[in-house]
């Protein structure tokens, strides 16, 4: 593109600056060698702190000079007048400033957007930071157990893990997404046993279900008949936790699982056969929800590690053996209580196969971070990792960093496992299209399309609904899921974001059917106030991806996504693009609106959200 003279000049002044660090840095360097010039004093850079300028004022960045007043030794008005009209001397950035009170707003002149613009809209990895060669971040997510079929709390877990894992990508980082598939343990026996004594004999295609239904099915039966037979026991005289001891099933399970770390072939075949019926049915809902492993890991493969680094703390002295053969870890020193690490029986817990799991990804990858997406009623578990992996001598162990997420609830309360109340992972994903083909139809938003293409944008509108709505919310407050609330082609959802997508592609295509195009038109002299509104978002991004992936929060890139839908539907509304008279002007804003398309696909891509092009 070419730029008008004035454009040309500032562009080549700015290019260094813009490569090398944000507005904001630029500015407070500006701002620290004004003060220093006026006031012979250099604060501290961290008391210079820019915000964005409230609404009622004219400005872009606002910086608070009381905390300088000492050093300045003038009052707040002065200092920050003297401040902004020396900024302004020295620098072509700044077009004009106020102040009010002890704050001094500053006006970015028209030529730094335009500068910008010219040089990011033709980048097409805007936003994106080219990967590092430092070592690479291991996350781990998902983490089921092959007892049930994943459900709503899974779904934000894969969610966020997936989005976090793409944005420490975007962020320049070398990640490796793991999942570690908890496929042995008590509660796996008991949906074995439960086969054994009420499944019939009968197969996944048997029952024409998916594999991890029917094993999930076997769990809940099982639970009820526990119920059942603990409820006898305590008619007859027992206490609860007695009858809970003491009750057959639970006997058989415990003695199951005993056999299955023993080896025993018929207990290994089963539950190998029963485990095949859950993976193949993981594979299916993986796949639609988008979700995908670079290596995955399986506890059966690694709790025995786990219980040489158990005995290798013994000889060391650092974990202590009771009278019963159990083995513990006394972390009374360190704020909490001493923590089980083997049963008596010798059998492991879950505790015994992280330590193994930990272990084999440092052999793996020798990681920067270790990174866990686990539910926060597990934060104690890995306080206790950490503390056991230090006792053990791994330098390693601060390396472990939990990702504390809140569950997710539904408009009438929790979900439970064991009782079959839970929100099923497929059957809500396929609800959310059903959905979505609803409404979508009763817009008529489908016009001309085929079939084929009517399904697919159900699938992605659905889909981006699911995916939006739990990942706008902070990872670690606890959610309410509501699926209404989701698909609203006018809300902060979405399909809001998704139309407003395919809304520009429209004014793309429309630009491009009438010869219209940006090539070959310099940049225009000014500003209107939404075209500067927008071309301000625009150059926040960046920004937003990297303090998303320092704070491991995909809600960040999703309120930014949608603050720049509703910016450029504002834009759109006040501001002519095709009928603009001006060809210059007109060149400008469809090479706007593509950018505006561009990045909004760009943050959508990192939460797993796809975008159509028409709808």
């Amino acid at each position: 593109m070419a730029l008008s003279e004035k454009s040309a000049s500032i562009f080549v002044f700015l290019r260094p600056k813009l490569n090398m660090m944000s507005l904001e840095l630029t500015l407070r360097d500006t701002f620290l060698d004004a003060f220093e010039q006026l006031f012979s004093h250099k604060p501290e850079p961290s008391l210079i702190q820019f915000q964005k300028t409230r609404p009622e004022f004219p400005g872009d960045l606002t910086v608070n000079v009381f905390p300088l007043l000492k050093l300045s030794g003038k009052g707040p008005e002065e200092t920050a007048t003297r401040l902004g009209e020396h900024m302004m001397a020295s620098t072509s950035i700044i077009a004009a400033f106020n102040v009010v009170k002890g704050f001094l707003n500053l006006v970015v002149a028209d030529s730094f957007w335009l500068s910008f613009f010219a040089e990011a809209s033709t980048n097409g990895q805007y936003g994106w930071q080219p990967t590092d060669d430092g070592a690479a971040v291991v996350v781990e997510f998902s983490s089921p157990n092959t007892n049930k079929p994943l459900h709503l709390g899974h779904v934000r877990n894969n969610l966020l893990g997936w989005s976090v894992s793409e944005i420490l990508k975007a962020s320049g980082k070398q990640v490796i997404k793991v999942n570690l598939v908890n496929d042995r343990g008590i509660h796996i026996c008991k949906s074995m046993l439960a086969w054994q004594k009420f499944g019939e004999g009968k197969l996944p295609e048997d029952l024409q279900m998916k594999g991890d239904k029917l094993v999930g099915d076997m769990y809940v039966r099982f639970d009820k008949a526990l119920k059942a037979e603990v409820e006898t026991l305590v008619t007859a005289g027992l206490e609860k936790e007695q009858a809970e001891r003491q009750a057959a099933l639970m006997t058989e399970a415990q003695e199951m699982l005993l056999k299955w770390e023993e080896g025993d072939a018929t207990i290994r075949s089963l539950w190998e056969t029963m485990n095949g019926w859950v993976y193949q049915g993981f594979d299916v809902t993986y796949k639609r929800m988008g979700i995908d492993f670079d290596k995955i890991y399986y506890e059966s493969e690694t709790y025995l590690l786990g219980k040489a680094l158990v005995a290798e703390g013994l000889e060391k002295g650092v974990l202590f053996k009771k009278a019963d053969g159990s083995v513990w870890c006394d972390l009374t020193d360190d704020g909490l209580d001493e923590k089980l690490l083997l049963r008596a029986d010798g059998t492991s817990v879950y505790m015994t196969q992280d330590l193994g799991t930990a272990q084999l990804r440092v052999s793996d990858f020798d990681p920067e971070k270790l990174i866990y997406v686990v539910g926060n009623e597990q934060n104690y578990h890995f306080d206790v990792l950490k503390l056991v992996l230090k006792k053990l001598g791994r330098p390693w162990f601060d390396a472990i960093e939990h990702l504390s997420y809140g569950m997710v609830e539904l408009p009438h309360g929790r979900m439970k496992s064991r009782e079959g109340t839970v929100v099923d992972a497929d059957e809500l994903m396929e609800e959310m299209v059903q959905t979505a083909r609803e409404r979508t139809t009763e817009l008529g938003k489908i016009e001309g399309f085929s079939v084929a293409e009517a399904d697919a944008l159900f699938e992605k509108i659905g889909l981006g609904a699911l995916k939006y709505f739990i990942l706008k919310v902070d990872p670690r407050k606890t959610m309410v899921f509501n699926p209404e609330e989701s698909i609203d082609f006018n809300g902060n959802t979405g399909p809001f974001i998704q139309y407003t997508y395919a809304r520009i592609k429209s004014i793309t295509r429309k630009a491009a059917d009438a010869g219209h195009s940006r090539d070959g038109f310099g940049l225009p002299s000014d500003l209107a106030e939404k075209e500067k509104n927008l071309v301000r978002l625009l150059y926040a991004y960046p920004g937003i991806v990297a303090q998303a992936a320092t704070n491991r929060s995909p809600a960040l890139v999703a309120n930014y996504v949608y603050d720049l839908a509703k910016e450029f539907n504002k834009f759109y509304q006040e501001i002519p693009i095709l009928k603009e008279a001006d060809e210059q002007i007109r060149a400008f804003r469809i090479g706007l609106s593509g950018f505006t398309a561009q990045v909004i696909r760009s943050a959508s891509s990192l939460l797993g959200m796809h975008v159509p092009e028409r709808m």
